[in-house]
């Protein structure tokens, strides 16, 4: 992400209850592969490109158990059947439209189990808290390196969220911790970078040597403090913000003009960081033209430089 090419960009949470929320709709499996084969990939791209996006970051899955990938390792660990993992690759299938408009593809992931499937939450053996959760990592670590082989190059980054507990999970000498998680995102693309999201805090900080980029998870970007910054790097890893354009994270109207958009985009990228925006999107994946706008307006204050 350090790139100049690829300083911004957008993200989009694509999931089942969100998406049976804002549509009204009752989520089945059946329902949920008909929405995932229906998310247009090629216009995505080439929205995206028409605002100067340098990278995209979609949502694999979150707190419902549906996720938008098969995943073996998952069925074989929550015996979900039918599966709750999509048919469709739409990771896999995002990844040739946008490479062909230089858009690097990322993934965002909980690094917990999905708290609304109370038989995943069993299987992978889940406590929410300050746990240990030794069995469970070793289980998420498996799903994750298969996404990781399936995808390989094609994903160059990932976004887990939730990590709130480092300490007790993660900062161990023995596996799994921060190395081992950091290590299955990694099996397909030893390249890929990583940020593990401690929670919405106002200043930017690394949480550990293992991640390239900081989560940077900001709801209110105008109280955003940089502090300790010093060429685009914090505590040596890249400076990051993730925020959201509309109401909520994906849903809303924008609640910013595109003026202020511009200008928290550029307190980031005038320190040398990158910043994702967060846009709600439709059933197709369609991101409305007032969203757009605003994302155009980021492009002309700052054009992104040519690309190879």
């Amino acid at each position: 992400m350090q790139d100049q090419r690829y300083r911004w960009g957008v993200m989009t949470h694509y999931l089942s209850d969100w998406q049976a929320r804002d549509h009204k709709l009752e989520m089945t499996v059946e329902l949920w592969n008909k929405l995932v084969n229906g998310f247009d990939v090629e216009a995505m791209a080439k929205r995206l490109n028409s605002v100067g996006a340098g990278h995209y970051q979609i949502s694999i899955g979150q707190n419902s158990g549906y996720y938008l990938s098969p995943n073996a390792a998952y069925d074989r660990v929550v015996g979900n059947n039918p599966s709750k993992c999509s048919h469709r690759d739409l990771v896999a299938d995002l990844y040739e439209p946008l490479s062909r408009h230089d858009i690097k593809l990322m993934v965002y992931l909980p690094s917990g189990a999905p708290a609304q499937d109370k038989s995943a939450v069993t299987a992978l053996e889940w406590a929410n808290g300050p746990h240990v959760n030794k069995n469970f990592q070793r289980k998420w670590q498996q799903i994750i390196e298969e996404w990781s082989h399936r995808w390989g190059q094609k994903v160059t980054g990932w976004w887990f969220d939730g990590c709130y507990f480092a300490n007790t999970m993660y900062r161990g000498a023995d596996a799994p911790n921060f190395a081992s998680f950091a290590a299955a995102a990694r099996a397909g693309n030893s390249a890929s970078c990583i940020a593990f999201n401690p929670g919405v805090l106002y200043r930017f900080l690394s949480v550990t040597p293992e991640e390239d980029f900081t989560a940077g998870e900001i709801d209110k970007p105008e109280l955003a403090a940089i502090r300790r910054a010093e060429k685009g790097q914090v505590d040596g890893t890249q400076l990051h913000m993730l925020s959201f354009l509309g109401e909520k994270w994906g849903s809303g109207a924008p609640r910013f003009t595109a003026e202020q958009v511009v200008s928290f985009t550029g307190n980031l990228l005038n320190a040398g960081g990158s910043v994702t925006w967060d846009v709600p999107v439709e059933l197709d994946g369609t991101i409305r033209d007032v969203f757009l706008d605003q994302l155009a307006a980021i492009n002309k204050a700052f054009p992104r430089e040519a690309r190879s």
